[in-house]
């Protein structure tokens, strides 16, 4: 079991999001996850300056167990990917609260007030973590 950061928002396909200072919003996927998907074996990053919607798929994984989508929680240009996952992908094993995804450039920055988001404290009761 991982202690889950007071700082981050879950969505309830078991993405983590953190909005950061400066509006930018990074993802990355829950201990629940990464648990529930066994050993991860490939990440397929999306390319930077690719324009996302809401609910979109972005980065496809692929572990011993089976395969998930990670999505997008708001619309936006992702400008940033962890390329560590590319060679490394078991690192949303052993870190998935460090191990981000992607980070996406908001294209509507009021967007993010109306996300349907659980904080840490609700997350951790809907999925026992």
């Amino acid at each position: 079991m991982s202690q889950v950061p007071a700082d981050l928002r879950f969505t309830r396909t078991h993405e983590w999001v953190r909005v950061e200072a400066d509006g930018i919003v990074t993802v990355g996927i829950s201990h629940h996850a990464q648990n529930a998907l066994g050993d991860i074996v490939f990440v397929e990053l999306p390319k930077t300056g690719v324009v996302v919607a809401a609910g979109e798929t972005v980065s496809p994984i692929e572990s011993t167990e089976g395969a998930t989508d990670v999505y997008a929680p708001v619309g936006g240009k992702v400008i940033k990917v962890n390329t560590k996952l590319e060679s490394r992908p078991n690192l949303l094993n052993s870190e998935p609260y460090a191990a981000w995804l992607f980070r996406l450039e908001p294209s509507d920055r009021n967007e993010l007030d109306s996300l349907d988001l659980l904080d840490a404290a609700s997350y951790t009761t809907a999925c026992g973590e």
